[in-house]
């Protein structure tokens, strides 16, 4: 039967998460430089266009089309959401008219019962939440690449990407029994760690590679413009985050309910974290250090929110900062790549961090696999499937990210980056002619 409390729960989780991208694009704004401000946010904007368009076309059926039997694919028998009228019409159909009455209840009063009792939510909520998570972890990606790559370049690239890397990797995670990551391997992921943050962090360092460096990386201090925005956008997706994790237990149900307490209890010690981290190493803390370590403690939750208690959640959190920190601090010099605003730091680094602490501190009874985490077991199953899930997802998407970017930028004559004289002016003027900030000389 369908029930209106699950349905209603699931509408409002849905729009939760589609409200984290227009808040990405804050974040990821204030993070800019002044000159590139407006393109960096429309990077962020465009995926809620492509990605809006190409997952009804066919990203849906590629990720959950077929009877979930194919380890790396849906199926081609969703393309368009074609079957989504017909699917509706049969399941309001198929609610009864007919209730049956109970006896009366202990205080006298009369219980009315459906006669199928069991919650349901109608079936066509599914594409647009799944787009939702789609369309975020496609705007992450642009982070990595601010401020020099082409705007068209860029558009191609989200577009194959969506479909050829990120829907079949939401199959292999949660398509069905067949699923490779999920199923096969056996490795948990309860709203994103391999499928949303892995994924596009790791794809945000290739494409910043395959682009090249901006030009004076390592002799610039490169500073946000716009620290409010930054807070701005962090509130946005700390609140869109509690639809993201909690509406993965697909009921309103407790599980629901843990992985909401987990999110504020793991965002809340990663922020705390962070600024001890910053306050130890810098001598200050800083609020968009606070706000990157809210997000960092959110990434570190998305694959276990479900599965840990609230203790563990604590401790993930505490984790996940000082890596974070380092990654974007040290590490990002020491190799030498220009992730400008730290999508590999923070949401490949940290989703890998939360996948395996996944393994370590999974409640067995919660575990959607025969085994728990390690410091319940004392078993290391768990914890090896969490590993080789995340070494699969790593090869599988710097593989296809690879030959999408070299394909692309073949396309875009040898070169994914705006000119110098282009990139020295600033993308906002020379890619889209308008500026966040005009001088209008007393003229409004």
């Amino acid at each position: 039967m369908l029930d209106s409390g699950s349905t209603g729960f699931m509408m409002i989780c849905t729009m939760l998460v589609l409200l984290m991208t227009p808040g990405l694009a804050f974040f990821y704004g204030g993070l800019s430089r002044r000159k590139n401000v407006v393109n960096t946010m429309v990077m962020v904007f465009v995926a809620i266009g492509i990605v809006g368009v190409t997952w009804i076309v066919a990203g849906w059926s590629f990720a959950y089309g077929g009877d979930g039997s194919l380890p790396f694919f849906g199926g081609i028998d969703q393309i368009g959401c074609l079957s989504v009228v017909t699917d509706l019409i049969a399941e309001a159909e198929s609610v009864p008219d007919t209730f049956a009455v109970a006896s009366a209840g202990a205080g006298g009063e009369t219980l009315v019962l459906a006669e199928d009792a069991a919650a349901a939510y109608p079936s066509i909520i599914n594409i647009v939440f799944q787009l939702a998570f789609a369309m975020i972890t496609t705007a992450i990606i642009t982070g990595a690449v601010a401020g020099r790559m082409k705007f068209g370049a860029l558009c191609v690239f989200l577009t194959v990407w969506v479909l050829i890397v990120y829907a079949p990797l939401a199959h292999m995670v949660w398509g069905g029994e067949g699923s490779l990551i999920g199923k096969m391997i056996g490795a948990l992921d309860f709203a994103g760690g391999d499928v949303v943050h892995i994924s596009s962090g790791l794809t945000g360092l290739i494409l910043c590679i395959l682009v090249g460096k901006r030009k004076g990386f390592g002799m610039l201090n490169y500073r946000p413009h716009n620290v409010p925005f930054v807070v701005l956008g962090a509130t946005l997706l700390w609140f869109g985050w509690f639809g993201f994790n909690a509406g993965s237990e697909f009921a309103a149900d407790g599980v629901a309910a843990l992985a909401l307490l987990n999110t504020v209890a793991a965002s809340a010690a990663g922020l705390i974290s962070w600024m001890i981290v910053e306050r130890m190493k810098v001598g200050k803390p800083t609020l968009v250090g606070a706000a990157t370590g809210l997000v960092a403690g959110l990434v570190v939750i998305t694959p276990a929110a479900g599965f840990v208690e609230p203790w563990a959640a604590i401790v993930m959190g505490l984790i996940v900062s000082p890596i974070c920190y380092f990654a974007i601090s040290r590490a990002k010099k020491a190799i030498g790549y220009d992730d400008a605003l730290d999508a590999f730091g923070c949401h490949c680094v940290g989703g890998i961090v939360g996948g395996i602490l996944t393994g370590v501190f999974c409640v067995p009874e919660l575990s959607w696999t025969d085994f728990g985490g390690l410091i319940y077991t004392g078993d290391l199953s768990l914890l090896g499937s969490q590993v080789l899930g995340i070494l699969v997802t790593i090869v599988f998407v710097v593989i296809l990210s690879v030959l999408i970017g070299l394909i692309v930028k073949v396309l875009f004559k040898g070169s994914l980056r705006v000119d110098d004289d282009q990139e020295a002016q600033g993308l906002d003027v020379a890619s889209h002619g308008e500026s966040a900030y005009p001088a209008y000389l007393g003229l409004d």
